[in-house]
């Protein structure tokens, strides 16, 4: 068909038209592919809306966020409210809990439940649990029935346990279904879960009988019954499992994610590996402060008060500091020995670093291997005998290495010498029993073990090394 020439000259201005705009676009994402937090201010500014989103668009979430970390809360508003439902979900669940709640905050309620309705469930129940109580319930009363439903169902296990770290998006499937209805099913649900990759076969009452995974479904012949083909020996986790099992289990069986069930063997939500990244950091951080004598915290140190940082170092610092009165006793009960002896004096200090180190590192390495499910209690007595023969081989060879630093550059008579030289030597093999001890008990009636690390276990150590040194004073000193 032909078209008269006016008509082919308009058609004509219009692809021209097109073609402009295409490559208008095409220059401006270019100018700014690698751009940061000043250039997406600059879009802002000129009001390029448009081709702000479909750069973000093409940004990685995690990215997106850490520029908007950088940037005023007012900017950061504007674009959430210039980017699709499902990105602004994405990229909010990357921020840092705070900058959540500001921008929640400051979203109408319509915008805020957009963001949560689009959340993991997870996600927007850990949200909810550090939201003012008042925003919660404006939050709650917007989003959606089933939104509502997930959050409140999350929020009915205790805190650290799997049901309050799952999520309820999966892919479920029932035994009967053929592999083309599982397909169908997952293009339904799929882009609503949190993986695709398993999906967890269920039967008529929920309850969790089997997995398949994605690439055998797409490998296999359409017209196969799932219930043939589904992997029947599955290994599943507790809703009120701790959290720190929850990791173990994730470390011994390699899995991406594995389903959490309840008494009944129903399927109630799924735990993948990002989640497990999240727990390890939170306990590993909490080890740390728990060895360091500090109280634990879930906030960032530039993001806490100064009042903050004095109530998780304050309990412990006084604790230590009464316990570490003992010590002082001791040395006043000891005043006439020392008196006659002053040159004993100058070696407290060496004696009590030197069991303390001894005493730290053997509660380090012990404290790891309970994290690590590695060392039970039913293994004290190996765990003291290779320390006790540890410690002697190092406190022989303190010992002897201190007895001619002594005599060669101290020039302290040998009678002194051998009382700080034996004195070593019985201070690191009580100090690595005690190390080795002290953490086991703990795990033993329920307390964690970093709570006897170096700290404690260095007060306790200093006035036996104490008590020892005086003692093998007053034998070999005769005082």
């Amino acid at each position: 068909m032909r078209f008269p020439a006016e008509r082919r000259q308009t058609m004509g201005e219009n692809r021209e038209t097109e073609k402009k705009a295409e490559a208008l676009e095409t220059k401006v994402y270019n100018d700014y592919a690698d751009f940061g937090v000043e250039e997406i201010r600059e879009l802002l500014r000129k009001g390029q809306y448009t081709s702000l989103r479909k750069i973000i668009e093409e940004l990685n979430d995690a990215d997106i966020a850490d520029y908007m970390e950088e940037m005023e809360e007012e900017e950061v508003v504007k674009i959430f409210r210039i980017l699709p439902k499902d990105t602004a979900a994405d990229v909010f669940s990357y921020l840092e809990i705070d900058r959540q709640q500001s921008i929640i905050t400051s979203l109408s309620d319509k915008d805020a439940a957009r963001i949560i309705d689009n959340m993991m469930s997870d996600d927007a129940k850990e949200l909810m649990e550090e939201m003012p109580a008042n925003v919660v319930k404006r939050l709650i009363a917007n989003t959606s029935a089933d939104t509502r439903k997930a959050i409140n169902h999350l929020m009915r296990y205790p805190e650290d346990s799997a049901g309050s770290i799952m999520t309820v998006e999966y892919v479920d499937l029932k035994e009967h279904y053929t592999v083309a209805q599982a397909i169908e099913r997952i293009r339904k649900v799929g882009l609503d879960s949190e993986t695709i990759n398993i999906c967890y076969v269920l039967d008529y009452k929920r309850t969790l009988v089997g997995t398949v995974a994605l690439r055998y479904l797409l490998l296999s012949d359409p017209d196969a019954v799932i219930g043939d083909m589904m992997h029947r020996n599955v290994v599943s986790l507790h809703t009120l499992m701790d959290q720190e099992e929850v990791a173990r289990q994730f470390r011994k069986y390699e899995f991406t994610a594995m389903p959490v069930v309840d008494n009944e063997d129903r399927l109630v939500g799924i735990i993948t590996m990002d989640d497990v990244v999240d727990i390890l950091e939170e306990e590993t951080t909490e080890d740390i402060e728990k060895m360091a004598a500090l109280m634990p915290s879930d906030k960032p140190y530039l993001k806490m008060t100064v009042f903050d940082a004095f109530k998780k170092r304050i309990p412990w610092l006084l604790l230590l500091m009464i316990s570490a009165t003992f010590t002082g006793s001791i040395i006043t009960s000891f005043e006439n020995e020392l008196s006659r002896y002053v040159v004993l004096t100058a070696f407290i200090p060496m004696l009590m670093d030197t069991g303390g180190n001894a005493g730290g590192q053997a509660s380090a390495i012990i404290i790891r291997g309970i994290s690590l499910d590695e060392i039970a209690f039913s293994d004290w007595t190996k765990v003291i005998w290779k320390e006790i023969r540890t410690a002697v081989l190092c406190g022989l060879t303190l010992s002897v290495c201190n007895f001619v630093r002594l005599l060669l550059f101290d020039q302290v008579g040998v009678q002194v010498a051998l009382v700080v030289c034996i004195t070593l030597l019985m201070a690191v093999i009580v100090a690595k029993m005690v190390g080795s001890t002290l953490p086991m008990l703990a795990k033993k009636i329920g307390l964690d073990p970093a709570v006897m690390a170096s700290p404690f276990i260095t007060t306790i150590v200093d006035a036996i090394s104490l008590l020892i040194y005086f003692r093998v004073a007053e034998i070999v000193l005769g005082i």
